[in-house]
């Protein structure tokens, strides 16, 4: 796969969620298989999800940095999903890959999500108003 591709895939994916109210992304070609995405969406709720991701898809979709940090009207971290390797004191089976759930305090193992997986999530947290 190509970065361009990765990169029409990842608008798709944004465009068909139906809670998504406003969006603003930002795509770099770092070279044929390498990109960087940054984002963020505002929900109907307004609540936000910031997100980054460099990433190589010659073979797979390697993410080799992400962070997807949703928060809600008011500014309060609800979630972050990352890979950055700060909690390896925690022993984490799935490190340096985890899920602040609440804050930062509250770290949890979690393997690597996608954005349609994380979209998801978010879809069963907003109301619909």
């Amino acid at each position: 796969m190509r970065i361009e591709d990765y990169f029409r895939l990842t608008q798709k994916i944004v465009e068909s969620c139906l809670v998504v109210q406003l969006s603003n992304i930002t795509y770099e070609k770092r070279g044929t298989h390498e990109g960087f995405i940054r984002g963020r969406l505002t929900f109907v709720d307004s609540s936000t999800l910031y997100w980054r991701e460099f990433i190589d898809v010659e073979i797979t979709e390697d993410r080799l940095m992400y962070v997807y940090q949703y928060m809600d009207s008011s500014n309060k971290m609800l979630f972050r999903y990352d890979n950055t390797g700060h909690h390896k004191k925690l022993g984490l089976s799935t490190y340096p890959h985890h899920k602040h759930e609440g804050g930062e305090d509250n770290v949890v193992p979690y393997t690597a999500p996608d954005l349609a997986t994380i979209l998801q999530e978010i879809e069963s947290l907003v109301q619909l108003t």
